[in-house]
């Protein structure tokens, strides 16, 4: 199975070279033609017109691709193409003679069975299958245990050297050969038995030493890159392809870690000494002739990593060998095999990245010792030190800091000194380095992230282990969080009040982590006002810096989570008709201690911003302001049982909503310099009339829920209440700003809003004269409901003469609309329990009264002449009176 995967592996590889390589050809060649005819030609005396034409004939074949040149001898052709067009990277290649027949670029990428399976494939399938020969020669001698050991690696290096002198002999004669694949699938193959013979005698065997296994493993290396500046670079493919396998096909019971790692190392690091230099990378070079090894390096030197971390490494020698191998691989061949395009950016931190990854496993399996924290830092060293010339490593060497943080946190059991300086090296490492890079004016956007991380992530993870400290340990905790905290701030510092994202993240970390420090020295019941405080003061001291101050602010808010959220809690469960008692409630000293701090900072932060942000500030400083208050309220009345509610229920929630209502009024009357924008001042008044309206109006109403109003008649809660509901219906349309089209909507509401308070108010005082301070008993007797009839006809009277008074049409057609309920309920069910004479005088009452309402809506909504249709519209005028009798022509029909 191995074979079949290494051999469909290797021949798609070569095809997948052999095309880019092709494509790269074409396009050097037409850049040079196309920068040989933009060079003027020189001119030292003109030529007739006639003349010039030759020459634009001669121009066309320095368009031709050397290939083709090559494949047409006609000295036409070849005369004209100046030599300069010539790529210098075709090598000793146009030397060897191309296939009979003239073939057509567009021909060279169509599909030919013949030509791939007839004269592409079978050379370098031959080739692979050599080098698998001799490694199961070797596996062969092996199980049966034919020859000796050290006649079996004789047996391997005489193979494989036999296979390279039979390449270099095809080589000599290439012009008889006519194919330069063959030398390259011959050096390939005997590359591939030469680096497993040379492995198995220093690993399974033990025949040389490991000083000499690597020597020749490092001869071996060199002769492949050798071999691939002179027989091209698909030997150099199959070799060092061959050198990556060649560990699993030796199939070793043992292995010698340390080795392995050097080999890899080596392997690794000869694909990208050959990627460099095949495709010219100091000349840039991009991914075509070879540029790609570098990466195929990488990628296959990584995956053998991790089979290195399954093996789980146990000795010193094993960890250091891992170690430093991850460190090759991590960072080392991405600064130097990787060409300088923008695409390698993320390949480096793809590699770097997935490298710290490994790292941290190999931690985690050392169990956190010294040796494998120094590999690690040796990492980020790495990264920091390459990041000087190489800025794309800048990205991983910001990943790796945030992994070695990461793995600070799970550090288990650490002790407190090791702790901390391994914290203060990566500290170093990973955020000094960025901060001398911005120092400089060189920083990058990984630089400044990892300055910002790194610091704060190290003390959240010494947080997580030694929060316990007390005493001078407590001191020393903090003191090294300030320490931390002073690297972003020096950043922020240097880099500038407008920085964009790079200053807010900076001035984040740096109040994040020095607030952290503050924990630990501060009393626990001080540190929300601390935040708060700290929010103030650098919202006035520092006010080009104003994520400073947000930040702080965060942290305040962060503290009013917790009773914040018991008192939103506990206001929903009264949203059913719970009472809401004074012990459901968070204490007045959490919401002194943790709401009040983070609702002050809110409203200084919002004098000092501007436009939306200081409304937006302003609007989350409501809500935990909000909260304290109704807390801190709740401890006037200390309402803690049902019978305590049902006498202090009504006065409590109506002086509540007086409070809200008065917060509105007083932000409505602030001078201009002082006052908030109006929505706040609506925001509170509207939650005044909300307020009134589920409790007082719907859910705790003393008409049908036991709420004491008080003994007397007219002086009672009753005026308190509905007066502070229609107060703030008047207020909230006062102070709510809507467009024109939603005005007059909003004012047919609020009238309605205003009518029906007026009509429950009247209502329950009616109840009140005749039950006292409880409404529910006793039940409504006759008298009482005869007059809740009268009542309903006098207050549409009274909306009737208000309506033509002010010319509202909104407040007659609720008059008209509540005269017809009142009339239905005297027909319907009050005449119903009547007889004799009160029944004849109850409906001559009513008559009268319809008549004379009628009368009166008549005679002062007459419309006026001239007027038709005016009647119809809001806020429609009184019309005139009627003219007098001299004005009145005899005859007319007014004066009849």
């Amino acid at each position: 199975m191995e074979f079949f995967l290494l051999v469909g592996g290797a021949v798609a590889l070569v095809l997948l070279w052999r095309r880019v390589d092709r494509l790269e050809a074409e396009l050097r060649d037409l850049r040079a033609a196309a920068e040989t005819l933009a060079v003027p030609q020189p001119q030292p005396q003109p030529q007739p017109q006639p003349d010039a034409r030759p020459a634009a004939t001669v121009r066309p074949p320095a368009m031709v691709v050397p290939r083709v040149a090559r494949r047409e001898p006609a000295p036409a052709v070849r005369t004209p193409a100046p030599e300069s067009t010539l790529p210098e990277s075709a090598g000793p290649e146009p030397t060897w003679p191309e296939a009979t027949g003239p073939e057509s670029a567009h021909k060279r990428f169509a599909f030919d069975f013949e030509e791939l399976f007839g004269r592409q494939l079978p050379i370098w399938a031959g080739g692979i299958t050599l080098a698998v020969a001799g490694f199961f020669l070797v596996r062969y001698a092996i199980d049966v245990g034919l020859l000796s050991p050290s006649v079996r690696v004789v047996m391997g290096l005489v193979f494989g050297l036999a296979l390279i002198a039979g390449a270099e002999a095809a080589h000599h004669f290439r012009i008889r050969v006519a194919d330069p694949r063959v030398p390259q699938a011959l050096s390939g193959a005997g590359l591939a038995v030469l680096y497993a013979s040379v492995f198995l005698a220093g690993t399974f065997y033990g025949l040389i030493g490991t000083g000499t296994a690597f020597v020749g493993l490092a001869l071996v290396t060199a002769a492949a890159i050798g071999l691939s500046f002179r027989f091209g670079l698909p030997s150099a493919v199959l070799g060092l392809v061959g050198g990556f396998a060649a560990p699993a096909l030796v199939g070793a019971e043992e292995s010698n870690l340390p080795l392995l790692a050097f080999y890899l190392a080596l392997v690794a690091g000869g694909l990208g000494q050959a990627a460099r230099r095949q495709a010219g990378f100091a000349q840039g070079g991009g991914w075509s002739h070879g540029g790609w090894l570098g990466l195929a390096g990488i990628v296959g030197g990584l995956g053998w990593g991790l089979i290195m971390l399954i093996a789980q490494p146990s000795g010193p020698g094993d960890v250091v060998a891992t170690g430093f191998y991850f460190v090759v691989l991590g960072a080392l061949l991405p600064a130097l095999a990787l060409p300088d395009l923008r695409e390698s950016r993320w390949l480096r931190l793809a590699a770097g990245g997935f490298a710290s990854l490994q790292m941290a496993a190999l931690l985690e399996t050392s169990g956190y010792e010294p040796l494998s924290w120094g590999l690690y830092l040796l990492l980020g060293a790495a990264f920091a030190g390459l990041g000087w010339r190489n800025a794309g490593l800048r990205e991983a060497s910001a990943i790796a800091g945030g992994v070695g943080a990461w793995m600070l946190g799970f550090w288990y059991d650490p002790d407190p000194a090791r702790f901390a300086m391994i914290a203060a090296a990566m500290a170093l490492v990973f955020a000094g380095v960025p901060l001398v890079h911005l120092w400089r004016g060189q920083a990058r956007g990984a630089d400044v992230a990892a300055l910002a991380a790194v610091p704060l992530a190290i003390f959240i993870a010494a947080l997580w282990h030694f929060d316990a400290l007390a005493g001078r340990g407590a001191w020393l905790f903090g003191a090294a969080g300030l320490m931390l905290a002073a690297m972003p701030a020096l950043g922020a510092c240097r880099i500038g009040p407008v920085a964009g994202w790079r200053g807010a993240v900076l001035q984040l970390s740096a109040v994040w982590t020095a607030y952290a420090a503050i924990t630990r020295i501060a009393p626990t019941d001080s540190l929300a006002w601390i935040a708060g405080a700290a929010a103030a003061a650098l919202a006035f001291g520092l006010p080009d810096r104003r994520w400073a101050a947000r930040a702080a602010l965060a942290v305040a808010f962060v503290w009013a989570l917790w009773p914040l959220g018991w008192w939103l809690g506990a206001a929903a469960e009264s949203l059913p008709g719970s009472p809401l008692l004074v012990g459901e409630l968070p204490a007045a000293r959490d919401a002194a201690l943790y709401l009040l701090p983070g609702a002050l900072a809110a409203l200084v932060l919002g004098f000092r911003e501007q436009g939306r942000r200081a409304l937006a500030a302003r609007m989350a400083a409501a809500l935990p302001a909000i909260a304290a208050a109704h807390i801190l309220f709740k401890q006037l009345f200390a309402i803690r049982d049902l019978a305590e509610f049902a006498a202090l229920g009504l006065a409590e929630r109506s002086a509540w909503e007086g409070l809200l209502l008065l917060a509105a009024l007083i932000l409505l009357r602030l001078p201009a310099r002082w006052s908030p924008r109006p929505e706040l001042a609506a925001a509170l008044a509207g939650a005044s009339l909300a307020h009134f309206a589920y409790y007082t109006g719907l859910i705790h109403n003393p008409l049908w829920s036991a709420q004491a109003v008080g003994p007397t008649p007219v002086a009672n809660l009753l005026v308190v209440a509905y007066g502070t509901g229609a107060a703030a219906v008047v207020l909230l349309r006062r102070a709510l700003i809507l467009p024109d089209a939603a005005q007059r909507p909003f004012r047919v509401a609020c009238d309605a809003a205003l009518m029906l308070i007026i009509s429950l108010f009247a209502l329950s005082e009616l109840r009140q004269a005749f039950a006292g301070s409880i409404l529910t008993d006793p039940p409504v007797g006759q008298a009482e409901d005869l007059l809740r009839s009268l009542l309903g006809i006098v207050l549409a009277g009274g909306f009737l003469l208000w309506g033509a008074r002010s010319g509202t049409r909104s407040w007659r057609i609720d008059s008209l609309v509540l005269m017809l309920v009142a009339v239905c309920k005297v027909f319907i069910y009050d005449t119903a329990g009547l007889e004799g004479l009160v029944r004849i005088a109850s409906f001559l009452a009513l008559g009268f009264s319809l008549i004379a309402i009628g009368w009166f809506y008549s005679r002062l909504l007459r419309v006026a002449p001239g007027a038709e249709g005016g009647g119809a519209a809001e806020g429609a005028a009184m019309p005139a009176p009627p003219p007098g009798p001299a004005a009145v022509p005899p005859g007319s029909s007014a004066a009849s």
